[in-house]
């Protein structure tokens, strides 16, 4: 009987072909990057960038430089819906929506830093499907919620048929490492609460004196008014009652019974005292935390305790729940100065997910960028971010909507939350064209696009090294290491040409030389390794391939099944063994033993 681990594992069509993504150079188009015309504060960040092309290919590119440098991740994918959305072929069949996925959230996992958190939001047609892949390539360990979020309310057309109105959709939190995930507290504004209905009239005099009365009585005499009409006023104006809380939050107060087991000792012996008191208030002083107060066996509590400091105002907060019922996702036309039909997500949601999260000069990802809410919000609670965008809004709608948010003119969203008022800038990025294409008689030479720089640019990142060229050594190209290095060259080298780079870079450090070809052993020098190119990355990746959207509208249609056929099966969960076992399963049996460890 076999030993191995089995465990639960995601299966679908397609699942084992995986695309061998081409790690392109970016390229900038000054015209469209911009900023600030001076510094408004000395923590001004102007590194921001903004890619239009594949995700799948800028996140490719990303990957050497900012691997493991990612604080936070927001994307808001395609949600499979079969609906066609304005900027999005929304309509991707359930497998090769998951490979899509996939794909694109393996790259995510290496861009997140150790201490990261992954946001992905999402509706419920594929929601169970994305948590048995995010547990696959997170790890179950390090799911950390799965949020409700409230898109809506049960009216229009919706509210029509019968059945359930579905009004919610999810955003799914995973972190990096959960052992290292370190979250801020937040807290979020609630309505007053009806329960503290009590007043200490007299709270400047010793608690043992106080006197209570309730808080109408309270209010009436404020305004000097009868209690009838303070009623009446209370109800036509309710926010006045709200604000003579705030007011005197430290004298409104309700009482609670305490969980007499669950208190501590000192505790439970004031409750003992004060019932047998009841007409007397004692006091429980504490060094670490606020006074206790208690009458009649059960504890004051005071409207203060419970006043959080929220974007900039005092209300009644209470700590972040898995229910964001809060934040409102109609009437957004206007945020950021652009439309977005049915795609665009409020501000105060990125907001939400940053203070979260992350600190001031983190890093912020979103590579499904829309409308370009993430950087906004980002660059407004001075967060570095990066944002992908394959549509032609990346030009239309993001560009101008960040100009106006570096510009300070943009007065919508979080600004007055997050005390706006200009700064900083961002780089406008496309991506190259593929480094190899096809000759005239079907070889793969350096596209003709390409200029030595780009071209010593492109190896480095498709050999692993960090393109840094070094004003004194012509060679030093590149970089791995402190000691490792790469010079990538167009020309042919000689073997006396050879020598003399050898002697430069000398016995304490190494060079892999990429040229166009060579005059030489290329076992004549110990510290060089001598390459030619292009056929030296022919098979690093896949070349020539500018779209992984995974588009279906080029799909051919499938041939209708059989009678005895059964038509494509649904993705679903198995239970796999380690490789090896020699047996590949059908399309069919999807709960047979397969792969994994």
């Amino acid at each position: 009987m076999s030993n191995r681990r089995q465990r639960l594992e995601l299966t679908w069509i397609g699942k084992d072909e995986r695309p061998r993504v081409e790690p392109r150079i970016l390229l900038e188009d000054e015209e469209k990057s911009y900023h600030a015309k001076a510094r408004v504060t000395d923590h001004d960040l102007f590194d921001n960038i903004l890619i239009h092309g594949d995700n799948l290919l800028a996140l490719k590119a990303l990957e050497l430089d900012f691997s493991s440098r990612v604080k936070c991740i927001y994307i808001d994918p395609p949600f499979n819906t079969q609906q066609a959305m304005p900027n999005y072929d929304d309509g991707i069949e359930h497998s090769l929506w998951l490979t899509l996925m996939r794909d694109r959230l393996e790259i995510l996992h290496r861009l997140l830093a150790t201490d990261g958190t992954l946001f992905v939001h999402i509706d419920d047609n594929e929601l169970g499907y994305l948590i048995a892949l995010l547990d696959s390539i997170f790890g179950r360990a390090n799911r950390l919620y799965v949020v409700t979020f409230k898109q809506g309310s049960a009216t229009g057309h919706k509210s029509i048929n019968p059945g359930c109105v579905s009004t919610t959709n999810f955003i799914l939190l995973y972190a990096k490492d959960k052992s290292a995930w370190r979250p801020n507290r937040v807290f979020t504004g609630r309505e007053r609460d009806s329960r503290y209905g009590q007043f200490i009239a007299n709270i400047d005099e010793h608690f043992e004196r106080w006197r209570f009365v309730t808080l109408m009585k309270a209010f009436s005499a404020a305004h000097d008014l009868p209690e009838k009409d303070a009623r009446k006023l209370v109800k036509d104006n309710p926010e006045k009652l709200d604000e003579f809380v705030l007011q005197n939050a430290r004298r409104v107060i309700r009482s609670a019974r305490p969980d007499y087991e669950s208190v501590s000792e000192a505790a439970r012996e004031m409750i003992d005292i004060s019932k047998n008191s009841p007409s007397k208030v004692v006091k429980l002083t504490r060094e670490d935390h606020s006074d206790m107060y208690f009458k009649a066996g059960e504890r004051i509590l005071f409207y203060a305790d419970k006043l959080k400091l929220v974007d900039g105002e005092l209300v009644a907060g209470e700590p972040l729940t898995t229910l964001w019922d809060d934040i409102l996702s109609n009437n957004l036309h206007n945020e950021g100065g652009v439309e977005f039909p049915k795609g665009k997500k409020p501000e105060s949601l990125i907001k939400r997910i940053l203070e979260l999260t992350t600190s001031s000069d983190d890093l912020v990802l979103d590579s499904f960028a829309g409308s370009g809410t993430t950087g906004a919000v980002a660059h407004k609670m001075g967060r570095r971010w990066i944002m992908v965008e394959l549509g032609e809004h990346a030009t239309t709608h993001i560009v101008p909507r960040l100009r106006a948010v570096v510009d300070g003119t943009d007065a919508s969203g979080v600004t007055k939350a997050a005390k706006w008022t200009g700064g900083g800038g961002f780089r406008y990025y496309r991506l190259a064209s593929s480094l190899l294409e096809k000759d005239a008689w079907g070889n793969w030479v350096i596209s003709k696009g390409y200029d030595p720089a780009k071209v010593a640019q492109a190896v480095c990142k498709l050999m692993g090294f960090v393109y840094q060229p070094d004003e004194t050594n012509y060679w030093m190209q590149g970089r791995s290491s402190e000691t490792d290095f790469i010079y990538v060259t167009t020309q042919s080298l000689t073997y006396e040409q050879l020598t003399a780079i050898s002697e430069e870079v000398g016995d304490e450090r190494t060079l892999l030389v990429c040229c166009k070809a060579f005059r030489a052993n290329p076992d004549a020098f110990s510290n060089l390794t001598i390459r030619k190119i292009p056929q030296a990355v022919l098979r690093k990746c896949e070349w020539g391939k500018d779209d992984y959207s995974l588009n279906i509208a080029s799909l051919p249609e499938a041939s209708p099944p059989g009678p005895d056929e059964p038509g494509d099966p649904e993705p679903t969960l198995k239970e796999g063994k380690k490789r090896g076992n020699g047996r590949a399963a059908s399309q069919n049996d999807l709960f047979s033993q397969g792969d994994g460890k």
